[in-house]
């Protein structure tokens, strides 16, 4: 058998190959990203409007989550909060005498480090956003009755939105390669998947290239969908 061949079958599906566990690591990753950038979001959100209100206690604590997340590295947050956060839950519910044995699920946990980590980032892609709508459009919200809480919602916000779209379309790529990172926890993610084919059979090459591979299909078919969702974007406000 050529080496030609081999490769075929090792990059196959069904028992003689390892396509099936590439891609069941890739819909792992990919699905990771898309909750943990969800999480993030939301994280993001609240910060953003933490560090511009007139808060100050709110505005410390947001302050000093993003001075955390942008000074330590990534990979040590990610391992504290993977292992300290699911201990600590651990033992509060076994303290709780609710349930005698409980272990966190692995795509929960790595979910909430890393969006832990997006939020951080999202928290100042966000905050410029918002800082940049003009403040007449608030005062304008005001004049016509709307509370603080509808006047974010329903001026500001859709306004901050396509500022912050080119912003957050980055931080998906980045978020969707971070996912790479839970591997050192012992996530099966593609990396994983690809290091357990990589070590079974010792082709390190074809199959950190073939992660490689796919990493760049998902990168390249998000920097498409995300430049069609920001020319819409810009079309749809071009229109008002």
């Amino acid at each position: 058998m050529d080496s030609h061949s081999s490769w075929l079958i090792l990059l196959s599906f069904g028992d003689r190959g390892w396509s099936d566990s590439l891609l069941w690591g890739a819909g792992l990753s990919l699905s990771l990203s898309v909750t943990a950038y969800l999480l993030g979001l939301v994280l993001g959100l609240m910060g953003a409007a933490a560090k511009i209100s007139g808060n100050r206690i709110a505005r410390t604590i947001a302050n000093f989550y993003t001075s955390v997340i942008r000074s330590v590295p990534e990979i040590l947050i990610i391992f504290l909060v993977y292992y300290t956060a699911t201990n600590a839950v651990t033992s509060l519910l076994q303290m709780t005498g609710l349930v005698a044995d409980f272990e966190v699920n692995g795509f929960v946990a790595a979910t909430f480090s890393l969006g832990i980590v997006q939020g951080g980032y999202s928290t100042e892609v966000l905050r410029g956003a918002l800082v940049s709508v003009a403040r007449g459009q608030s005062e304008a919200g005001y004049a016509l009755g709307l509370t603080p809480r509808q006047n974010f919602r329903l001026v500001v916000l859709p306004q901050a939105i396509p500022l912050a779209l080119p912003g957050l379309g980055n931080l998906w790529l980045i978020v969707l390669k971070e996912t790479s990172l839970v591997s050192l926890v012992g996530f099966t993610d593609l990396v994983l998947a690809g290091k357990m084919a990589a070590g079974a059979t010792h082709r390190y090459f074809l199959f950190y290239s073939a992660v490689a591979v796919i990493f760049l299909v998902m990168s390249g078919v998000s920097t498409v969908l995300l430049h069609m969702l920001e020319e819409r974007y810009s079309k749809a406000w071009r229109q008002r």
